[in-house]
């Protein structure tokens, strides 16, 4: 592919990124709310939230392998605008229906649709040499930050009055990208993959399973799942740890989820570049998750809000792993198989998202039980960062021929 469309095409797909997330983002404030106007008591409203929220994770856990499989044999184009037109049809349908079963449907679809994000990935993987890979999935990481913080704030705004508007305006966002996209995008795929099209060999297990029979790359999906654990862990139990120990209320609680979106985007757009020049990938993911572990540590001993609110800040400079290792294992992997590479990492990232609430919320129990003792209230980040430390172990052995 000739060199001049190349910045093009990548800023529309870091601009894709970006408000398909900020799509996503502006929902979460106020899908609880238009379920409970749906629903008929407290405990259906709480039923119906949680299937909802399962079956969009689940979709992208069992089609993000399949979508970038795809597009390795069809192209990334083509993929990539039938997801981002389908997903705002799909964000349309909750702003006119009154049906929970709808809601649910339109979920289902859509988080079939929102895994496109791999083919994105995918895309940049086409278009960009391999030692920069890890700074250009950095820039995806800081895209997705700042539109998940962002999403929140403005449909909170816009949803103040009427639940329903955020799902409109996340629908214009989503088409209007679609229409940008169809006269913009070129098609990044030079060689495509011949090989029939085949849902036994691009299922999310088998994806993972045929990545991981590669010596090479099998320690770096170990790390990444525990990282990626640990991460869904954080982020699925910082609210109600924050109410349960220091009895923070949404002013505080918001604050600070502000200003963990803020670092992860600094860490990975500022940071990981920067830092990428001068430390071998090995060593990168080795500080990544020291810091991360320390700074969990620490969350889980402060007996200070304000404390534990700078260390969770820290915790984000953990973000350097993710893309720096994405970013080897795109490298590894062959140029006809970066779509289902990439779908089968991001397979992995839903699959830990979904598990890390049932694990999450057990522990918490023994925050709001025990809020004032030193060690049982910080039980959530002492198991995150025994995690991390179990990761960085298997880092330290592993990785060590990797360096780069």
């Amino acid at each position: 592919m000739p060199s001049s469309p190349r910045q093009p095409a990548i800023g529309f797909v870091l601009a894709c990124v970006f408000m398909d997330a900020l799509g996503i983002g502006l929902i979460i404030p106020v899908l609880p709310r238009l379920i409970g106007e749906l629903a008929i008591t407290r405990d259906l409203q709480t039923m119906w939230y949680g299937l909802i929220m399962l079956s969009f994770g689940l979709m992208q856990f069992g089609f993000s392998p399949i979508l970038g499989a795809l597009s390795d044999r069809i192209g990334r184009r083509p993929v990539l605008l039938t997801g981002i037109f389908g997903l705002g049809l799909m964000m349309l349908i909750p702003a006119i229906t009154h049906s929970l079963w709808a809601i649910l449907a339109s979920r289902i679809v859509g988080g079939m649709l929102s895994a496109n994000v791999v083919v994105a990935q995918a895309y940049i993987a086409d278009v960009t040499v391999a030692r920069r890979r890890v700074t250009a999935f950095g820039k995806i990481g800081a895209i997705f930050g700042i539109a998940f913080v962002l999403g929140p704030a403005i449909g909170g705004i816009l949803g103040q009055s009427d639940p329903r508007v955020p799902f409109l305006v996340a629908s214009a966002v989503c088409l209007l990208n679609f229409l940008y996209g169809f006269f913009v995008l070129p098609e990044s795929l030079t060689k495509r993959n011949k090989n029939p099209f085949s849902l036994r060999r691009v299922n999310p297990f088998a994806a993972l399973m045929k990545l991981g029979a590669e010596k090479r790359i099998l320690p770096m999906l170990i790390v990444l799942t525990i990282y990626s654990l640990a991460q869904g862990l954080v982020q699925c139990t910082w609210a109600l740890y924050c109410e349960f120990r220091y009895s923070w209320g949404p002013l505080e609680i918001g604050l600070s989820i502000f200003a963990l979106g803020a670092s992860i985007s600094a860490t990975q757009g500022l940071i990981l570049p920067r830092a990428i020049r001068f430390l071998s990938q090995r060593r990168l993911t080795l500080i990544g998750l020291s810091v991360g572990a320390l700074s969990l540590i620490g969350v889980g001993l402060s007996v200070f809000g304000f404390l534990s609110a700078v260390l969770i800040c820290t915790f984000a400079l953990m973000g350097v792993v993710g893309p720096t290792l994405q970013g080897a294992v795109s490298r590894l992997s062959e140029e006809t198989s970066q779509g289902i590479c990439m779908g089968a990492i991001s397979s992995l990232n839903s699959f830990t998202g979904a598990i890390s609430p049932i694990i999450g919320t057990p522990l918490l129990m023994y925050t709001a039980r025990h809020s004032d003792h030193a060690f049982f209230s910080g039980m959530p980040y002492f198991l995150s960062a025994i995690l991390l430390l179990g990761a960085l172990v298997v880092a330290y052995f592993s990785l060590q021929n990797h360096d780069s």
